[in-house]
């Protein structure tokens, strides 16, 4: 037998490195854009500090330990964590918690039990006139009039109803968006969501502001500006959605892990987000939109428009002051200005490349350029307009 002399924790190894794995593991699915991120951070580096705690004894001389401590000081100060709280415990199946999302695990005959890497989000976005942007980051211009589905899966619902936006075109805008998020086991009944013209809530339609139960609520409703930006954070599903209203119009953005997105049957019908407008609905020619360049249309004998109307030069200048880089944001932005004469169009295009860049999880694929085959693009991404551009394309818009 081993006599122990003195203190006989010195035996044992130094841990620290186990600590720090463990701390990676419980925060690289975070994402600071997401609500409920921080907290989760603070929980996993409470854990942490405990553990180094732990090790104090067996790891003093070791350098990694001390920096491990000083690093975790200097993250605690940077959050704003509290050093007593909940911690997060690095036994998954202890600490699975059903109303938090963090991954999805398969049946075990696909994936022999083994829980699935860090999950994959996509995003989807409606602006303008309308401008769709869906989970395959395809783009594409529609009409959609009426009552259209973006998402319809097992988890959430959306849908958007979409009015004409000047006579005699048949450019279309939204004015009303309906969210469903579905009753999920024991973490919020079913929430509907409806948002209109002039009324953007901070609530559901049942006067809720939340869904679940606890200090954590699975669902939470956040009010960035009044009446002008919602968000609605739907932690049990990883999902959020922010909506917009500007002017007389409404833009969505939505960011949801890729297996929620796929778990929905073929019954459950179209969804834009997912296929993309039907081919008879589309305005745009494969991602490129033909200009209307002699500026909004009017319709047949009516009188001067109330608002202004753009020219090819002063929509690109109005453009180009909120949108520096010439993408496909940029040039939605001039078509719906030549199309509608409302400069409320340009904030909505604005504020849609502003929502990509706050849930896309993959900033390389932020930009977005019109297709080079259709002549629309050169290789340094400038915008070549040619005749076909500039005239007014009357088959188009009458």
């Amino acid at each position: 037998s081993v006599l122990c002399l003195g203190d006989c924790q010195l035996q044992t190894p130094c841990q620290i490195q186990k600590c720090t794995t463990d701390f990676v593991s419980l925060t690289s699915h975070l994402n600071s854009a997401l609500e409920g991120s921080d907290w989760e951070f603070c929980k996993a580096l409470r854990a942490y500090s405990a553990c180094t705690y732990r090790n104090s004894k067996v790891c003093r001389g070791n350098l990694v330990y001390h920096s491990a401590v000083l690093g975790i000081s200097d993250l605690m100060s940077q959050r704003n964590c509290s050093k007593d709280g909940p911690t997060s415990s690095t036994n998954p199946e202890v600490t699975h918690d059903p109303c938090s999302y963090s991954g999805y695990t398969e049946p075990k005959e696909y994936h022999g039990g083994e829980k699935t890497t860090p999950p994959t989000y996509l995003f989807c976005g409606l602006f303008g006139d309308p401008h769709l942007r869906t989970f395959k980051d395809h783009f594409q211009t529609c009409k959609v009039e009426g009552a259209w589905p973006l998402i319809d899966n097992n988890y959430l619902s959306v849908q958007v109803t979409n009015v004409p936006v000047v006579p005699g075109s048949s450019a279309t805008a939204t004015n009303k968006i309906t969210i469903i998020f579905k009753s999920y086991q024991d973490c919020t009944d079913q929430k509907v969501y409806q948002a209109v013209t002039d009324d953007l809530p901070a609530a559901f339609v049942d006067g809720s502001t939340a869904g679940g139960e606890g200090n954590t609520k699975s669902l939470r409703i956040v009010e960035k500006v009044t009446g002008r930006h919602v968000e609605v954070h739907a932690r049990h599903i990883g999902t959020t959605v922010y909506v917009r209203r500007l002017g007389h119009y409404l833009t969505l953005a939505v960011r949801m892990p890729r297996e929620l997105v796929a778990a929905y049957e073929e019954s459950q019908g179209l969804q834009l987000c997912v296929s993309g407008c039907p081919s008879s609905e589309r305005i745009d020619d494969s991602g490129r939109l033909a200009l209307p360049a002699l500026g909004r249309v009017l319709p047949q004998g009516g009188a001067a428009p109330p608002q202004p109307v753009y020219t090819l030069d002063t929509a690109t200048t109005k453009c180009h002051e909120k949108m520096l880089v010439k993408d496909i944001y940029f040039y939605s932005c001039v078509f719906d200005l030549l199309t509608t004469g409302d400069a409320n169009f340009t904030a909505a295009a604005h504020s849609a490349l502003q929502d990509v860049e706050a849930l896309h999880p993959r900033k390389e694929h932020w930009h977005i350029f019109p297709s080079s085959k259709g002549g629309s693009v050169d290789k340094s991404g400038k915008f070549l307009v040619s005749l076909g551009l500039v005239c007014l394309n009357l088959a188009l818009f009458l």
